[in-house]
């Protein structure tokens, strides 16, 4: 979990700066305020467009030679790029070429957490008793606010301790350099794992059949519905929270000038609560089946805006509070269930490949946008209504994409490899001794 929280701590601390600092810095003569912000959720989204190529590139190598050597890989990828982040000179310093080198750097950095999740996610599923998947499936998950977290408490941090003009001038990169710290635990932690037995028993059968196919193209043409059914699952979940952890802060910064220390204290608290939350709803789903819970989510996550937004204008810090930390636990409902189910869906032989492509893609499609569409919606009718409808939309997706799956829970995931084989004319897995 601790390589994982590292990993999305880099991840969404760009995300956080994006809103905060990265318009003004790298994007001064856009014009507006809010143009600056699109045009740095534009490099946001380049992260996002990377990641479906790293979910392929590590998907492959995780499904042949282990999910843990890729896991060390992408945790060194993701240190680098967000360290060389907080030393990048602004537009006033070298002209073009700093957005050129941030969407350079933001490129790596997706890349790398594309890889991350599939691994991270099935080295716990993997290792997971059939009754309780769901559970210790959903720490990874848990390990997103985590991160998200740190990175807001480091630049609230250095926001509460620096003039503003110091902080947007140097004190955000501190956030940036931090990270070396961090990878290198989690580098340490990731050498100590081991592989699940069900992986290695996986492994021995492709080795024991060379003709035997795993990977990509394989799972693109054996389980496209597999795929599609994990992209439908994302689709309200990825929208929802980038919604509110992104566009939330753009809304309330540039219509009502709220303060900065105060909506990352709020993100701070709201944080907390998430990572209290996604554990026990993984638990919930172990009872009482991955798609009730998952459709609750959804549905509760069509609502949220059309009450948030109006907490939001009453400007009362704890109304604001309110309404972010309500938004992460209808997000949780979604969010905790999504390893278990998505391990559930393919074969040991390419179970990183699926996830991580159906995960991964819809990251553009989804989680790139969001922030985007949000932020241009707001600008062109000057009302946070078309953003609500804009969720409620992407919410029906969902809900089509749950009520179309197989129940799963509580399946043995040799079953599904037993499936697989049969299905495809295989000699099922030998089990380890």
């Amino acid at each position: 979990m601790v390589g994982t929280v590292v990993e999305w701590y880099e991840f969404f601390l760009y995300a956080t700066a994006a809103s905060l600092v990265f318009g003004k810095f790298f994007f001064p003569n856009a014009g507006s305020d809010l143009d600056g912000i699109i045009a740095a959720f534009l490099t946001y989204a380049v992260g996002f467009i990377a990641r479906p190529l790293g979910g392929i590139v590590f998907g492959q190598i995780g499904d042949r030679l282990g999910r843990k050597h890729t896991l060390q890989v992408t945790i060194i990828l993701v240190g680098a790029a967000t360290f060389l982040m907080g030393c990048l000179p602004g537009y006033n310093t070298i002209g073009y070429w700093a957005p050129a080198l941030l969407v350079a750097l933001r490129f790596i950095q997706g890349f790398a957490v594309g890889g991350e999740w599939g691994g991270a996610v099935l080295l716990v599923a993997e290792h997971s008793p059939d009754k309780s998947r769901g559970f210790w499936s959903s720490w990874p998950q848990a390990a997103v606010p985590v991160g998200n977290l740190l990175a807001t408490l480091v630049l609230l941090t250095m926001s509460w301790i620096l003039p503003a003009e110091q902080f947007l001038g140097w004190g955000w990169r501190v956030a940036f350099w931090l990270s070396a710290i961090i990878v290198v635990i989690g580098y340490y932690i990731r050498t100590h794992v081991s592989e699940a037995p069900i992986f290695l028993e996986a492994r021995a059968q492709v080795e024991a059949e060379k003709a035997i196919s795993y990977g990509v193209m394989e799972v693109v043409r054996k389980y496209p519905r597999g795929i599609l059914g994990a992209m439908g699952l994302r689709f309200a979940e990825n929208i929802l929270y980038y919604t509110i952890v992104s566009f939330s802060i753009v809304y309330l910064v540039t219509v009502h000038k709220y303060n900065t220390s105060q909506l990352l204290l709020a993100l701070l608290i709201a944080h907390v609560v998430h990572f209290l939350v996604i554990p026990q709803v993984g638990r919930l789903s172990d009872r009482f089946g991955r798609k009730p819970i998952y459709l609750t989510g959804a549905i509760l996550g069509a609502s949220w805006a059309f009450f948030a937004f109006p907490m939001f204008d009453t400007l009362n810090p704890v109304v604001i509070v309110a309404a972010i930390t309500i938004g992460l636990c209808f997000h949780a409902f979604m969010y905790a269930g999504q390893p278990a189910i998505m391990a559930e869906m393919f074969p040991t032989r390419m179970r990183y490949s699926g996830v991580s492509l159906g995960y991964q893609v819809t990251s553009i499609l989804a989680g790139s946008l969001a922030p985007i569409i949000a932020t241009a919606l707001l600008k062109q009718y000057q009302s946070w209504l078309p953003v609500a409808f804009y969720l409620v939309i992407a919410c029906a997706i969902t809900v089509v994409a749950v009520v179309t799956l197989k129940e799963t829970n509580g399946i043995s995931l040799r079953d599904v490899d037993a499936a697989d084989a049969a299905r495809h004319g295989l000699e099922p897995a030998p089990a380890l001794r």
